[in-house]
Parts: structure tokens; C-alpha cells; sequence
């Protein structure tokens, strides 16, 4: 058993790796990549011209699909050896991607600058929620969306990420998880309405099988009860401060 959970060191001793398919456990992150679009697509429609921060890009997987797509994206992730690498990678495939260090408690974009935020693997890691919520709430443009997915806090989920996943499998990293951090869509749909949101329905996702790899692949599922995608929209008003500053509710 780890001695740490939620640790999440392997960022930046990996970020060399991000691209080269050396690791299992990146090549999952990779392939989760077309699912999750295909999704966020049925909610965005056209990302051409769309401004897109995607929160806790890692080395740069889904900030260069919507790149590719046309989306104008910054790529916001707390790991520099990540950034460092995502930049490279998007320098030498010619893809206009702007890259910044930063973390999700405090964003470094605009206030009301953004049309859309994308946050996948990142929820159920960071140390404040409600603070990452309040400035996606910030930044977005009234009416902006919030793409997102999670992992809920449920036994099932516990078992595949971590027992299976990390301990029995270890096709994830050990420690990266830590299953008390995982979130119930229920709390999530209430700090986010708190914020003002109005928020989409839920859909699940999860482990659906192997690939010649042998690495497991995912997609929809019938069921929220491993993780979630979900969307939601900043209100059409102005920020509860009046002046687009930053504000916590909790």
C-alpha cells in the first residue's frame, strides 16, 4: 500500500514519456481522449473559433485534439515538466497552443474571457473544489460551458481505480488516487448550482474492454457509479461580485 494517496508526482517524472506510448497508463489517458469528445461535441457543436482553456492538460493529449478541431486553447496544468513537454509537442505538430503553468484554485486567464473550460482527471484530485469551481465560474463568459468529468465516490469505483487498477493490475500508478477525494454527482450538481450553473444531465463512463494492447478501453456506460461526464453553464448575469474579481462561496 502506498504511504501517500492523490499523489500525484508522476506528472512531472513522466512528462518525458507523455507522447512515446512507453506507459500503459498514458496510453489509457490518450485513448480516453475520443470518448470524452464525443461527448463534449454533442454538447459544443463547433469548436472552430470557440476559446477553450483545458484545466490540467498534463503533456497535452486532449488541448491538441481541440486544437485540431479549431478551438482557439490554453492549456493550464500545475506541473511544468507537463507544460514543457506539451509545448514541444505542439511546436513540432505545428499546432498554435498557448501553455501556462497555473493551477485550478487560481486560474491565470481573465475574468468572463473564456467560452468554454474542459476538465477531465482533475476533480477528484484537487485540494479545493469550491475554490477550482468559483474561478471556472470566473473566467467563463456568461453563458459559458463547463465540460467536465469525475469519479464518484462510490465502492465500485474504489475497487476498479485503486484496488484493481493501481494494486492488483498496477496498469495505474500507485497512490494517485485517493478514493476519499472522489465526488458524488449529487455534491457536484449542488456546488455547482450554488455557483449559479445550470447543469446538464450526467452520463457515465467507464472500462468497456481491452484493445490489442491489452490496455483496458473506455467508453459511455449505463451507469454513473464508476465516473461521469457532465456539462454546465455559467449564468447569463454578471459574477456575484459585480466586477468579474474573484469570490469563494466555500
Amino acid at each position: 500500500m502506498p504511504r501517500v494517496r492523490n499523489d500525484l508526482s508522476v506528472y512531472r517524472t513522466h512528462a518525458d514519456d507523455w507522447w512515446n506510448g512507453r506507459h500503459r497508463w498514458l496510453r489509457i489517458l490518450q485513448s480516453l481522449v475520443p470518448p470524452r469528445l464525443e461527448y463534449f461535441a454533442a454538447v459544443v457543436g463547433d469548436w472552430q473559433g470557440k476559446s477553450v482553456l483545458d484545466l490540467g492538460c498534463g503533456g497535452g493529449f486532449m488541448a491538441e485534439a481541440l486544437a485540431a478541431r479549431g478551438a482557439a486553447v490554453i492549456g493550464v496544468d500545475p506541473s511544468e515538466p507537463a507544460v514543457a513537454i506539451a509545448r514541444s509537442h505542439a511546436t513540432a505538430n505545428h499546432l498554435s497552443i498557448d501553455y501556462r503553468v497555473g493551477v485550478g484554485e487560481d486560474l491565470p486567464a481573465e475574468s468572463r474571457s473564456l467560452d468554454c473550460i474542459v476538465c477531465v482527471d482533475v476533480l477528484e484530485h484537487v485540494d479545493h473544489l469550491g475554490g477550482v469551481l468559483d474561478e471556472i465560474r470566473r473566467v467563463l463568459k456568461p453563458g459559458g460551458l463547463f465540460l467536465f468529468d469525475t469519479v464518484n465516490r462510490t465502492l465500485l469505483a474504489s475497487l476498479i481505480f485503486v484496488t484493481f487498477g493501481e494494486q492488483i493490475l498496477r496498469i495505474l500508478p500507485q497512490g494517485v488516487h485517493d478514493p476519499r477525494k472522489f465526488i458524488k454527482p449529487s455534491e457536484l450538481r449542488t456546488k455547482l448550482l450554488q455557483r449559479g450553473f445550470e447543469v446538464g444531465r450526467f452520463v457515465g463512463l467507464g472500462p468497456r474492454g481491452l484493445n490489442r494492447r491489452l490496455d483496458v478501453t473506455f467508453g459511455r456506460l449505463p451507469t454513473t457509479a464508476v465516473s461521469y461526464m457532465g456539462h454546465a453553464r455559467a449564468p447569463l448575469e454578471a459574477s456575484p461580485t459585480g466586477d468579474g474579481q474573484r469570490v469563494q462561496l466555500d
